[in-house]
């Protein structure tokens, strides 16, 4: 991609649901969930659904969720040819955004101990280890890495 971008985060609808699909297939692989699931979930409305846009395309999107109890980020993906210049980071402070607006406490995620981009990720937001989940990523059996921020009211500038 070339010149000036316009980038924002959006509400995904049912229509963006098939480009979600073929992205988790390409990310997650034999893990990833099936259009039908993702269709589901999407239509129970406990998860919110948000799109990375990037000139009327999307890029990118986010899953998380919150049960009244905790606020969970589920997935941040940005797909391969729109990777780089900080668009992971639109969906963080989109969550972030979220989790402030709600007044939750602590936000949780999990993610496969080999991925290294987002481990980096949500560690330089501050995202701390709480414990390793042994053999959860089916069928691969990759251990999950559970971590939790500590949200406060600071914005993105805040944070150091």
């Amino acid at each position: 991609m070339t010149g000036p971008q316009r980038a924002s985060v959006r509400d995904l609808t049912a229509e963006d649901l098939g480009w979600v699909a073929d992205q988790e297939r390409e990310i997650f692989g034999a893990s990833a969930w099936s259009p039908e699931l993702i269709a589901a979930d999407f239509a129970r409305g406990f998860r919110r659904y948000r799109g990375l846009d990037i000139d009327g395309a999307l890029a990118g999107y986010a899953v998380y969720g919150f049960d009244g109890d905790a606020f969970h980020l589920m997935n941040i993906a940005v797909a391969a040819d729109a990777r780089g210049e900080g668009r992971s980071h639109l969906l963080m402070e989109d969550f972030l955004a979220e989790a402030r607006r709600l007044g939750v406490g602590e936000a949780w995620l999990e993610v496969a101990v080999t991925n290294d981009a987002a481990l980096a990720l949500y560690r330089s937001y501050g995202f701390e280890d709480v414990r390793v989940r042994r053999r959860y990523y089916q069928p691969e059996g990759v251990d999950a890495l559970v971590m939790r921020l500590r949200v406060t009211s600071a914005g993105p500038a805040d944070r150091a």
